[in-house]
């Protein structure tokens, strides 16, 4: 992937198809964002359990970017504990806002791979709020107990 190309492979695959829309039935939380500058609309759905997330379901519209990151998010927390989840929504936001170019070992070091697609998102920074949104919502269905 060309570092300046916005939209990944696994961006536009996701977006077209997600593998986590939908509604998780008894959900322990849901969660709403909302980014009034573009229409981007996160819903999650969210069951929690003493473990760690059991379940998380989207339901979003909004630009391709948004929607996978989003499913791609219910990917990668789905088995997590909250403390794990929120951790990594930390460090995801971190790494598309720090200053270091794309790609750089500080960047990506322990972030999920799936999760890496979302690097060229630093050279345009416009996008980067289509990206956190979902990790916005999840931040407070978790913390919403």
């Amino acid at each position: 992937m060309d570092e300046c190309s916005l939209y990944d492979t696994v961006i536009v695959t996701r977006s077209r198809s997600p593998h986590h829309a939908g509604v998780v039935n008894e959900p322990t939380s849901r969660a709403q964002g909302v980014n009034p500058l573009c229409g981007d609309r996160v819903r999650l759905s969210v069951r929690a359990g003493h473990d760690g997330i059991e379940d998380l379901r989207h339901e979003t519209r909004g630009c391709a970017i948004c929607i996978a990151a989003t499913d791609l998010m219910a990917e990668v927390v789905t088995g997590r504990t909250r403390t794990d989840a929120l951790e990594l929504g930390q460090r995801f936001t971190d790494m598309l806002e720090s200053q270091s170019p794309p790609g750089e070992v500080a960047d990506d070091a322990d972030m999920p791979e799936v999760l890496r697609a979302f690097l060229p998102l630093k050279t345009h920074r416009s996008r980067l709020r289509c990206a956190t949104l979902p990790w916005t919502a999840l931040g407070e269905a978790l913390n919403h107990d």
